[in-house]
């Protein structure tokens, strides 16, 4: 079916009293650089809705584009006609007419937002519901109908909804500052990216690379990682901090006791996560740490690593199962990424008696072996950063290039 345009609703903007607007605002931009290339579609905004007028445009890819906007709570798709009692009925007999013989039942539900229409919501049911029975096939249930036949009036138009749709939710991204995503090429930090991102925040990511001791395959996933996630972006642009790790990472491994190896790791890795962040303007961190997942992430390890820095950390999926991540993993399409068998810098070195319950006392002790504040500067200032856009992936190398195909 051809649709004359589409309604936006918004989800928890409701809650936002004087602040609304300007949610409002920020998702309305969104929506316009989502929908760039379709110059042909015109807007208009209100307090609980932004109607997108598609003018002959097919609704098909503007839908896939709107999937990526957070913000939005359903897409309502409409045939519009003019606010009279018989041109609602001809346009909603129309609608219905195209379902006809799909078997499945359906309910009138009117909505009168113009009070000076002389009709009722109850009477412009009972009346367009009377002119369907009178006039298809189609099997009316005002109990538990297939399909519910939602009929807008305004002042000016209405507009008779034969399909609603769910959309991503969440808050419009980057009304809630910005969050700096420790990104390994695992399942789980992508996932936290991206409900970090549906709470309105700005994402960047930060990687700790580790030539040669990780392979550019292991880059590769991370960057095909961050095109996925582009796609969420305002501007279709998702920004990755790679951070040379090599030096303090041997270092590392060469000074401190192989239990509290993968413990003095991560505090390094979170002290430099925090230097970085502080230099791009980023008010918190956030990563795909889930409790009881690996030794690093028990209470105690997370207690004993965070005492390092000050800077807030956000877990996301800390309380998630293994199945929840990677229905979202599949979701946002980085579950196959994610599973290519190229390792991160945490995975190399991963010592076989790691300790559980690290003490900070312990770590402190441990760090005074070596020197490593220069190294912490040295992994800062050497960040390189790289910017992916959405919808164009970045090869590594044409070697990596050809041997993730032929994996996959």
């Amino acid at each position: 079916m051809k649709y004359d345009g589409i309604i936006l609703k918004f989800g928890e903007l409701f809650l936002k009293g004087k602040n609304r607007y300007r949610f409002i605002d920020r998702c309305l931009l969104t929506v316009k650089n989502k929908l760039a290339a379709f110059p042909e579609l015109k807007y208009h905004k209100d307090n609980d809705h932004i109607n997108i007028f598609l003018n002959d445009i097919d609704h098909e890819p503007v839908l896939k584009q709107l999937d990526f906007v957070f913000g939005l709570h359903s897409y309502q798709l409409y045939s519009g006609c003019e606010s009279e009692i018989e041109s609602i009925k001809a346009m909603t007999l129309a609608v219905i007419k195209t379902i006809e013989n799909d078997g499945k039942s359906i309910k009138i539900l009117a909505k009168r937002s113009d009070k000076r229409f002389p009709l009722g919501s109850p009477q412009i049911n009972q009346i367009v519901g009377n002119y369907i029975a009178d006039n298809s096939c189609v099997p009316i249930n005002l109990d538990k109908p297939d399909i519910k036949i939602k009929i807008l009036v305004h002042t000016d138009r209405s507009y008779v909804v034969s399909r609603e749709h769910p959309a991503a939710g969440g808050l419009p991204i980057g009304l809630n500052g910005k969050s700096l995503l420790m990104l390994s090429g695992g399942l789980d930090s992508p996932v936290a990216g991206y409900l970090m991102m549906k709470r309105g925040l700005q994402v960047e990511a930060v990687h700790f690379d580790s030539p040669p001791y990780t392979s550019p395959r292991a880059r590769q996933k991370v960057l095909d990682i961050a095109e996925k996630l582009a796609h969420y972006m305002p501007n279709g642009r998702f920004v990755v901090y790679l951070v040379p790790f090599t030096s303090l990472q041997k270092e590392i491994f060469t000074h401190i006791p192989d239990s509290y190896g993968m413990t003095i790791m991560r505090r390094m890795m979170y002290r430099i996560a925090e230097g970085v962040a502080r230099r791009i303007n980023c008010q918190l961190l956030s990563n795909g740490e889930s409790l009881g997942q690996v030794a690093s992430q028990t209470p105690q390890s997370m207690y004993t690593i965070n005492s390092v820095i000050t800077m807030p950390t956000i877990r996301p999926v800390a309380c998630m199962d293994k199945t929840e991540i990677i229905e979202v993993a599949n979701r946002i399409n980085t579950f196959d990424i994610s599973i290519r068998p190229f390792e991160d810098c945490c995975t190399v070195f991963l010592p076989k008696s790691p300790a559980t319950a690290p003490k900070i006392e312990k770590c402190t002790e441990y760090e005074k072996k070596f020197d490593w504040q220069p190294f912490i500067d040295s992994c800062i200032t050497g960040v390189e950063k790289i910017v992916v856009e959405a919808g164009k992936p970045m090869l590594v190398d044409q070697d990596t290039s050809e041997e993730i195909c032929a994996l996959l």
